[in-house]
């Protein structure tokens, strides 16, 4: 049930700021924003899918 709310906001985030992206089309917000999404899914990725030791 985590995970499926973690994935759910974080759908939620790539929404909100692809609406950014597409009505201000300028090449360092998409760069900011790109490493935003980056970040966002490496800890996506690290608290809810990585094999815990």
């Amino acid at each position: 049930m985590n995970n499926t709310i973690a994935v759910f906001a974080f759908l939620v985030v790539i929404a909100f700021l692809s609406i950014l992206v597409i009505h201000v089309p300028r090449v360092d917000l998409v760069a900011v924003i790109s490493i935003t999404v980056a970040l966002a899914l490496w800890d996506l990725y690290t608290t809810c899918f990585a094999k815990k030791g």
